[in-house]
């Protein structure tokens, strides 16, 4: 039995970029991580490490391959989240599903992964 997401692990090109995607626009925080061998980032929501962050290898970098299509988050507030979106100029999509009335908003983080965020109708 599933009970709920633990993480989602994205690679990224630039760590400080990615930082300020998820934690300054999103409201993610850096925090603890294992001393791994590879370098990385952890981004939490809550004490969850909802986010884990890695660099890219050579061959997506080359490919411009993205293993990742999308991951959604559950999110409050829209036209905070629209406000923070325009005034950086990201672009955004929003749509309402027209059967459960839960919006939602579509944008790119800095290397191409698609996120989605779902608010109650």
């Amino acid at each position: 039995m599933l009970l709920s997401l633990n993480h989602v692990t994205v690679r990224n090109a630039d760590f400080e970029r990615t930082e300020r995607f998820y934690c300054d626009l999103l409201g993610m925080r850096v925090g603890p991580r294992p001393d791994f061998s590879v370098p990385g980032r952890w981004l939490y929501v809550g004490d969850q490490p909802l986010l884990h962050v890695l660099p890219r290898t050579n061959s997506a970098q080359v490919t411009g391959e993205v293993v990742l299509d999308h991951f959604a988050l559950t999110a409050q507030d829209m036209p905070a989240f629209e406000q923070r979106f325009t005034a950086a100029g990201l672009p955004f999509r929003r749509i309402q599903q027209a059967d459960t009335g839960i919006w939602q908003l579509f944008l790119e983080d800095p290397d191409g992964v698609h996120v989605e965020l779902n608010f109650g109708p």
